[in-house]
């Protein structure tokens, strides 16, 4: 096996780019492994530890660009590098549109040329993205700032400058947002609507939107928060101007937040907001206080269905007429009598970090064994990422497996690895997973697994076991990847399909549980 490098000095791609071109060189043929990456201290650890580091690399700066590719001869890698050229060279060539395209080499110029602009995204190495979202709220944008590895104090400091200047914050590590009906980095094709949603969770908001598009709702803006707002450190700054701004908006009449149970002192100062709000204004906060939420005047939602229904149905909708999709209670019968006394455990494998935490909330309501790598509670998270316990649900796009790699609804290389894994563990009875459509998502994510899926379900047969394997697909009918062509793949290779992120969750719990 052969590892070549090439360093292109000076050479900036943002974060959003190299991702998608990390994943395009990774389908070149002949390729083992390739990681097209800036050169920082970080993104050389992660090569070092995938043993991808060489000589050259270590030498590269941080403005460097770093193409590394291992494969098994010196020509294979000869063949991957003048095909990542191919990529780098249509990345960087002009539109074809007609249009000229205008690049600026800083925000400030770009601010100065287009004085009608009042957003900036900014996707950089998180050793400048404060730096950028300074500037850029400096030239009075709003900013959704997609890069992650930025200090909480950093955080801090510009989202408390942004709210001086009565401007949004949206991030660091914000992922998700739509604002004048224009989706912004991972989101997906909802209607236009009157509910406004404020997220600390990128795919948590998504699913949420997916669910009032289904529900016949629509989405006025939804505002990511990126996902520390909420701890007691940052207070929960951007989530209560998020609220403010959406009551200030003629087009919302029903607000929805989305996020993990925030801070003890910054759960006092949403609902205190909520209290005052002269909107209706729905919380699903996963694991969230009931109690608390219904006192203060919020509706409270404990699922991400729930939470849609909720929504629309406060926004005008007839609940009488909503299909709500109830569980497959036959189905869930059906699958038990095929699964062995054995098979008692659930493996979730996730690209979504709520779609997982919402699953994994499930599961815990009947088990007490419940582990995973987001786990906060240190005696349920996984001594090994790499190593399942019990019911184990592990989400991807956790920092801990994207640090140097693209995003796993971009590139599901790993999950698939884990996928074939856990497909072989005698003791699993359901493996839930979820497969993300929208804008910068992967292509065909259900095609991506479905090889895996096959071979996995026939090797279990041939063994004398049934494996249950639960799809769900988040997306709506105008999504570019054709929703109903990704369901029916799944169907077609015998997985069930979960209708919802929610019903997912609880169909695999059902389905392993013994006894009932």
């Amino acid at each position: 096996m052969t590892v070549q490098a090439v360093i292109k000095p000076n050479t900036y791609f943002d974060s959003v780019s190299l991702m998608s071109l990390s994943t395009k060189a990774n389908q070149i043929e002949g390729v083992e492994q390739a990681i097209i990456a800036m050169g920082t201290e970080m993104n050389k650890e992660v090569m070092k530890n995938v043993g991808l580091l060489t000589p050259e690399i270590e030498e590269a700066g941080s403005s460097d660009l770093i193409i590394v590719v291992k494969a098994a001869t010196d020509e294979l890698c000869e063949n991957a590098f003048v095909g990542i050229n191919d990529l780098l060279t249509k990345k960087k060539s002009p539109s074809k549109s007609g249009n000229s395209e205008v690049k600026f080499s800083t925000i400030s110029s770009a601010a100065e040329n287009i004085p009608d602009a009042n957003l900036a995204v900014i996707a950089v190495n998180g050793m400048y993205a404060a730096r950028e979202a300074k500037k850029a709220l400096e030239n009075d944008l709003n900013v959704m700032l997609f890069s992650d590895n930025v200090s909480i104090e950093d955080e801090l400091a510009l989202k408390q400058l942004a709210h001086e200047k009565g401007l949004l914050m949206m991030g660091p590590d914000c992922g998700t947002a739509i604002i004048g009906n224009v989706a912004l980095c991972f989101a997906n094709k909802v209607r236009k609507g009157n509910i406004g949603i404020v997220a600390a969770s990128g795919t948590g908001s998504q699913e949420v939107s997916v669910r009032i598009h289904e529900f016949g709702g629509g989405i006025s803006q939804l505002i990511g928060t990126g996902g520390r707002d909420l701890k007691e450190e940052i207070g929960g700054i951007m989530m209560l101007d998020g609220i403010q701004a959406l009551e200030d908006d003629e087009a919302t009449k029903v607000i929805v937040l989305v996020s993990k149970p925030p801070a003890p002192i910054v759960q006092e100062k949403v609902l205190a907001k909520i209290k005052e709000c002269k909107k209706p204004v729905v919380v699903w906060f996963i694991g969230g206080d009931e109690a608390a939420v219904t006192e203060a005047g919020g509706h409270y939602a404990k699922m991400s269905k729930e939470a849609a229904i909720k929504a629309v149905v406060l926004a005008g909708a007839d609940e009488s007429k909503l299909n709500k999709r109830a569980l497959n209670i036959p189905l869930i019968e059906e699958v038990r009598t095929k699964l062995k006394p054995e098979q008692k455990y659930i493996r979730g494998l996730f690209s979504g970090g709520t779609l997982c935490d919402e699953a994994m909330h499930a599961a815990k309501e009947k088990f007490d064994n419940v582990y995973s790598n987001i786990a906060k509670n240190p005696e349920f998270r996984l001594k090994d990422r790499n190593t399942s316990m019990e019911h184990t649900f592990i989400d991807f796009g956790d920092d801990e497996f994207t640090q140097g790699k693209p995003h796993p609804m971009i590139d599901p290389a790993t999950r698939i690895e884990r996928f074939i894994q856990e497909a072989k563990d005698p003791e699993v009875g359901a493996i839930v997973m979820d497969f993300v459509l929208g804008y910068g998502a992967h292509e065909d994510p259900v095609g991506a697994m479905l090889p895996a899926m096959i071979e996995a379900k026939q090797n279990a047969e041939a063994e004398g076991r049934h494996l249950e394997i639960i799809g769900y697909v988040l997306g709506t009918e105008l999504d570019r990847q054709n929703l109903d062509d990704q369901v029916n793949k799944l169907l077609a290779a015998g997985v069930t399909h979960a209708s919802s992120s929610q019903n997912a969750g609880l169909l695999a719990r059902e389905f392993v549980v013994k006894g009932e």
